[in-house]
């Protein structure tokens, strides 16, 4: 029995109308009956009573309706969902990030939902030691990652947001009671460094091995993670850059976030593997270019909520608990 043939039977079996039913499928009345007809002279028996006044199933047709309905739908459905994932409107994507910059990206996190309802959306953290480690293990689509990236197995989408780099400190550091510093200032201090298959390229961007006068930054204990790094601050025997929106969320009374006046930009984009590429990576791209386009100023991507010394005020406020 063919698909055509099974729906035809079961719209017929809900109809009781052989007009009906052939205008609800659009075909003729006469492909209605014979198809009819092919089913019961298959099966030997007939599947429906008909006389010129109505039509209604046999004991035999009403049994064959409730077994073939459940099975009609599912490969309705089994079809259904796979024409979406093939339009990249189901599946499931996972987005990495560094931390809390999930909150950062609501905006597109929020109209790729809109957009792609079928889709299930992961969240999950990548560890600035290791940016690159998730997405070539296949446990992240997509990452949020500060640039450069230069690595030939992996592409780079557009910058969505920026954040400032501001210096975390003991409390009782010197330079905690500044209220700002430069980065010609961390060729006189320990700096964190990091634990990890980071390439140094992408660490220069965050914390440069020379000061703006070439003085070389020394480097101290290594760390895995952003905790580890803020327990080795609080000792006083380092200082490091963070990141302005990591260090909002985690004001705490034994580090101070100082401003760093002319401290590097981060500037983040979407990377994923050219292997891994698919229409659900495509559609989140799509999405956060079409977010970053529309999205208010004052309540959307950190890009426009990032100007000189704007992000950096926020953590410094730490200093006033």
């Amino acid at each position: 029995m063919e698909l055509r043939d099974i729906e035809i039977f079961l719209t017929l079996a809900e109809e009781l109308h052989f007009g009906r039913t052939a205008e609800r499928l659009r075909v003729s009345q006469a492909r209605v009956s014979q198809s009819i007809k092919q089913q019961e002279r298959r099966i030997g028996s007939a599947l429906f009573e008909r006389t010129s006044r109505s039509v209604r199933l046999t004991p035999l047709g009403d049994r064959l309706r409730d077994r073939l309905d459940a099975g009609y739908r599912e490969i309705m459905a089994g079809l259904e969902e796979a024409a979406a994932v093939a339009r990249g409107q189901a599946g499931t994507l996972t987005v990495g990030t560094f931390d809390t910059h999930h909150q950062e990206i609501a905006a597109v996190l929020d109209l790729f939902r809109q957009r792609h309802p079928q889709c299930e959306l992961r969240m999950r953290e990548i560890l600035p030691a290791d940016p690159f480690g998730g997405l070539r293990a296949g446990r992240v689509d997509t990452g949020l990652l500060w640039l450069p990236v230069r690595e030939p197995d992996l592409v780079v989408g557009p910058q969505l947001y920026t954040e400032p780099l501001v210096l975390a400190v003991a409390s009782d550091h010197p330079l905690a009671r500044r209220g700002r510093v430069e980065m010609e200032e961390l060729g006189d201090h320990l700096v964190v460094d990091l634990e990890g298959p980071i390439p140094d390229y992408v660490w220069q961007a965050h914390t440069p091995s020379v000061t703006p006068a070439g003085r070389p930054v020394r480097r101290g204990i290594a760390v895995a993670t952003l905790e580890e790094g803020f327990t080795a601050i609080a000792t006083g025997g380092v200082v490091s850059p963070v990141g302005s929106f990591a260090a909002a969320s985690r004001l705490r009374r034994d580090i101070t976030f100082v401003p760093i006046t002319d401290g590097p930009i981060l500037r983040y984009a979407p990377v994923w593997r050219g292997a891994g590429e698919s229409a659900l990576v495509r559609a989140f791209v799509q999405a956060a270019a079409d977010a970053r386009n529309t999205t208010d100023p004052q309540a959307g991507f950190s890009v426009w909520r990032t100007g000189p010394g704007s992000a950096a005020r926020r953590p410094a406020s730490a200093r006033s608990r």
